[in-house]
């Protein structure tokens, strides 16, 4: 029984500390935890960067916290700071079930300090709303999952039959190669391929309950593939006073605005998670949500030899919802540029870097972007090599090089199946009767609707069903949102939190 909601802080470090959250139980009055665990995009791997060193006190911190869990638990780590546990299952012939999540929190932009209602990593409670950065990840999930889930059910002397694995990473905020890169490698060399029912890894929640209509949760289902594109224009330099029509970043700029006018479509698949989303939100919509033909043809679209139909179905889509289009289509956001030296000497070189979130191939992504260059260099007589090959020879006034940045290329993720899935229906039940048991919501109707997700590429080995779901719901849940100024959440929400997680560790 929770008696009483507890927020403290402990100044250890000079520099910012992690937020600081304890739940006080019945138990005897909890320890505290502290620690700063910020990830950076330009962090050298493990054992050749100091920055990492602050995990080995996080880590200190939780095994003073939760003595109950250490004992009782197995507990191991991967390439030093991933954190796992083996919580042995009384039933050997169910396949276990996989807890993930991330330990750090992005960084916090120290020239906004002054415009928080609380410092960063104060950890604040004000008797509504626990303020601080990274409220939404490993903090919560092992300080709320460890402390009231794990350690009440251990206390009350539960044994799970399916045996649960938490695996919390450390550089999800970065690039995820360190730590779930490493972990999945570890995960499979000892369970194997295929080896768990299913995963849980953080991503969407609920939307608001509204009153006299349904609230729609929001698991992930699948995710986007992923694609950086570099576009580097070159072109001879000189001094400024005597120039062509256009520089290398007077050429770039066409490129851009032709690359941004030439979007990729939308295409609605029958097959694809925008597809079964869409019919959900179609038939549980509240009255005016869609036109008054949108049912007719969501149920016709399901006719496998109707295109006609699931093509008028997606355009009306669409037009009423663009959201949907969004999920439906690969998007493209030029985030990069850079180019110049001086500002009377002409421009050698030019970089855009464009991001992709891909609904079809990268080849596609490749021939797209190809193909707008190639029209752009025939315009202006420029030579190009794209992705490696030279694809147009031009004059010596200018050259496009087209690659990829990064080692970015990842193709779309496979589909977890939802009809007929049993671990599906566990989830959705779970999520369904933790909402409809809840004091702060009129949750008579709850509809599953399926969704995108991110971050789960280096477990797809592991288990099919993948869902990417956090028991976080309606717009009063969070202050301002995550990863920004004034991160915080309400108190009542981590207790929801804590009543999802109690019902999902006890599924047979």
């Amino acid at each position: 029984m929770i008696s009483g909601l507890r927020i403290a802080l402990i100044s250890k470090y000079n520099a910012a500390q992690s937020l600081l959250v304890v739940l006080q139980t019945s138990d005897p009055a909890p320890t505290v935890l502290y620690s700063t665990t910020e990830s950076y995009d330009n962090l050298l791997p493990v054992g050749q960067d100091e920055r990492w060193d602050i995990f080995k006190s996080f880590h200190t911190d939780l095994e003073d916290s939760f003595p109950l869990i250490y004992s009782n638990l197995e507990s191991t780590t991967v390439n030093t700071y991933d954190l796992v546990f083996h919580w042995q299952g009384s039933n050997d012939s169910l396949k276990p079930l996989l807890l993930t999540a991330h330990q750090d929190v992005v960084p916090v932009d120290w020239s906004n300090e002054d415009r928080w209602i609380h410092r960063p990593y104060s950890g604040h409670y004000d008797g509504t709303w626990i303020w601080g950065r990274g409220n939404h990840t490993v903090i919560v999930s092992l300080t709320y999952y460890y402390r009231i889930t794990v350690n009440s059910l251990l206390g009350a002397g539960f044994n799970p039959q399916r045996t649960i694995v938490l695996a919390f990473g450390f550089d999800e905020e970065a690039s995820g190669t360190e730590g779930a890169g490493q972990l999945a490698v570890y995960l499979e060399g000892r369970y194997g391929m295929n080896a768990f029912a299913m995963i849980l890894d953080e991503g969407e929640g609920y939307t608001e309950n509204v009153k006299q209509g349904a609230i729609f949760a929001l698991p992930g289902v699948s995710e986007k593939g992923y694609f950086d594109a570099s576009i580097k224009v070159s072109t001879p330099g000189g001094h400024s006073s005597v120039l062509p029509d256009h520089t290398s970043i007077g050429l770039l700029s066409l490129l851009i605005v032709s690359l941004e006018s030439n979007p990729h479509l939308p295409r609605l698949t029958r097959n694809g998670t925008a597809f079964a989303a869409a019919q959900c939100a179609v038939a549980h919509a509240p009255e005016g949500k869609f036109p008054p033909v949108m049912k007719t043809l969501a149920r016709r679209a399901m006719n496998p030899h109707d295109e006609i139909a699931l093509k008028k179905f997606g355009d009306v889509l669409f037009e009423a919802v663009p959201f949907f289009s969004v999920l439906s289509r690969t998007t493209q956001a030029v985030d990069l540029i850079s180019g110049g030296v001086k500002v009377n000497a002409l421009p050698e070189r030019a970089e855009a870097l464009v991001n992709h979130r891909i609904a079809d191939s990268t080849s596609e992504i490749k021939n797209h972007i190809t193909d707008l260059v190639l029209f752009f260099g025939a315009q202006h007589n420029l030579s190009i090599h794209g992705f490696g090959v030279d694809v147009r020879h031009g004059s010596e006034i200018g050259k496009i090089v087209l690659s990829e940045a990064f080692y970015s290329a990842l193709e779309p993720s496979p589909l977890t199946p939802i009809a007929n899935n049993h671990m599906y229906d566990v989830l959705s039940g779970t999520i369904k009767a933790t909402l409809q048991s809840s004091s702060r919501y009129e949750a008579a109707n709850v509809v599953l609707t399926p969704s995108l997700g991110l971050d789960t590429r280096f477990c797809w080995n592991l288990t099919e069903n993948i869902f990417r779901y956090s028991h976080r719901g309606d717009r009063n849940a969070v202050y301002s949102g995550v990863h920004t100024t004034n991160e915080a959440i309400r108190g009542e929400s981590f207790i929801e939190d804590i009543r999802f997680f109690t019902r999902y560790t006890q599924f047979r």
